[in-house]
């Protein structure tokens, strides 16, 4: 099964799920062993290069999953009225918090003027320093967000857990493998 149904998530939503998630936990650690980094370090300029090539390949598959989502079917979900709107605001904030680190990114950045070069094999544009101390100010807010998006994304992970265990519900399984669309299948 490939796309989604009201049942199962298909494999493309799946893939891109733990692809992003995978992605995500590397680049916060790798972030958080950068900030240790001096200046005589042999990795000082060769992490930097691959925290922000990952993170702008990052930005466009979540570009691409966004509009597979919008494009598609999602799963029915599981519980009461009230945790299905908390499910669904997680996962929006989910997504905001990665935009706005996205931003915050590209700003810190570009605010030398410089593309960004992903793996040598493109360049994004600079737009240059849009304020006074760009670079330190979205380092800021790039540092704050992805503690929020991995705290988001703890208990997004924990409620998952809670619906496999205490609940006995398909929420975890069924974005592990695509299950059949039978009625009534939980």
């Amino acid at each position: 099964m490939i796309k989604n149904s009201a049942y199962s998530y298909g494999w493309i939503s799946i893939i891109l799920h733990w692809v992003s998630a995978l992605t995500i936990v590397s680049l916060f650690a790798l972030g958080l062993w950068m900030d240790g980094l001096d200046y005589y370090s042999e990795w000082y300029q060769t992490a930097p290069h691959w925290h922000k090539s990952t993170g702008i390949l990052l930005a466009g598959l979540t570009l691409f999953r966004m509009l597979w989502i919008f494009s598609g079917k999602r799963p029915n979900p599981h519980g009461s009225p009230l945790l299905s709107k908390i499910a669904r605001l997680t996962h929006i904030a989910l997504y905001l918090i990665l935009f706005a680190i996205f931003i915050s990114g590209y700003l810190i950045s570009t605010a030398d003027n410089r593309d960004i070069e992903v793996f040598n094999w493109f360049s994004v544009p600079s737009f240059g320093s849009w304020f006074d101390n760009q670079e330190d100010v979205a380092g800021e807010v790039h540092e704050l967000l992805a503690f929020g998006l991995i705290g988001l994304a703890i208990f997004h992970a924990a409620a998952a857990l809670k619906h496999h265990f205490l609940d006995r519900d398909n929420t975890l399984t069924r974005m592990l493998k695509p299950k059949s669309n039978k009625p009534g299948f939980k």
